[in-house]
């Protein structure tokens, strides 16, 4: 009996051990994720998900894919979404359109533009004055993926407007299709969107929009000034969580970070994976950490002035809050 009696006290001892070193979802705080895409762009945020870096912080993040910076902030707004991972572009119109409660941007995560200019001719020797008189399959107005293509056209000395034609009417994550359909000589994709119409035959990945476009602060996550007010504890978890991401494709090989993130992108294989995680990997696409500087704050808004889609030039103090990603970092 005393034997009997010490092993049932080991075996409640395990359980307790075990239901311990658990988190279940019902123990942790929800929070929405509306992001712009789902793409292998953002490998550290999968990384996150994956190793279980928000369930470490006590979050629990559910992940909406919004297919587009104007839903996502849309979204946001609304209050359907907590948080909003987008191009800090949709921030800026918001908050020089009035609106009291506007979106705040706390942590950053790419620093070059993730797209690729794929044409349409598979053994052509690319300079950009290739594209003059030809047409490309670019992204709507006012959003990065277009403004980022104009800026390097205008760098490069060819007009926008007059030396080529940009198709601006077709969806996004459609594009592909339409390119693969017959429609422009060229056309800018994200990944895996790039190496798809590369594997079918259907074009060659030419350029780096990233590359060419030098450090461009791409995407970030933002909030409502009322939530992150309300919800610093929140928002200070989710930015640890992040930090730990970078922190891990920074510090890993491509295959490594591939083979983690897998689980986001069932229906592409693990080659295709890795080949576009070495893509990014190799340009230098993350960030080290999750700061949003002002230098690049700046940048962002020197690429939609050039654009001619900026009124007036909105404050990076009223809409950058560094607070939690300098704690996450220093951590």
């Amino acid at each position: 009996m005393k034997k009997s009696g010490v092993t049932m006290l080991l075996i409640m001892a395990f359980i307790v051990i075990g239901l311990t070193g658990c988190k279940s979802n019902d123990n942790l705080v929800k929070v929405q994720l509306n992001e712009v895409a789902h793409s292998i762009f953002y490998a550290p945020q999968y990384a996150a998900i994956e190793l279980g870096y928000f369930k470490d912080e006590g979050l629990n993040v559910e992940l909406v894919n919004g297919l587009g910076a104007d839903k996502t902030m849309t979204a946001v707004l609304s209050g359907e979404a907590d948080i909003g991972f987008m191009g800090s572009e949709a921030s800026i119109y918001v908050y020089n359109e009035g609106k009291e409660d506007y979106v705040v941007n706390f942590a950053q995560l790419t620093q070059r533009a993730g797209n690729f200019l794929v044409s349409r001719e598979q053994n052509e020797d690319f300079t950009w004055d290739n594209v003059k008189g030809k047409t490309i399959v670019g992204g709507r107005a006012g959003g990065m993926p277009q403004m980022v293509l104009e800026y390097i056209l205008k760098k490069n000395g060819i007009d926008p407007k007059t030396d080529l034609t940009i198709i601006q009417n077709i969806d996004f994550g459609l594009t592909s299709q339409a390119f693969a359909a017959g429609t422009g000589d060229y056309t800018v994709e994200f990944e895996p969107g790039a190496t798809a119409l590369e594997k079918e035959g259907s074009g060659k990945v030419v350029a780096s929009l990233g590359v060419e476009s030098g450090k461009v602060p791409y995407t970030a996550y933002a909030a409502q000034k009322s939530y992150i007010e309300k919800n610093p504890e929140i928002i200070q978890k989710f930015t640890n969580a992040i930090q730990k991401g970078l922190d891990y494709v920074n510090s890993h090989t491509p295959e490594e970070i591939a083979k983690v993130i897998a689980p986001q992108f069932k229906e592409t294989d693990k080659d295709t994976v890795t080949a576009i995680v070495t893509r990014y990997y190799e340009q230098n696409t993350w960030k080290e950490n999750t700061v949003f500087e002002e230098e690049s704050f700046t940048l962002l808004q020197d690429i939609l002035e050039d654009a001619g889609v900026l009124n007036q030039r909105a404050p990076y103090k009223d809409l950058v809050n560094t607070e939690h990603a300098t704690k996450a970092f220093e951590k």
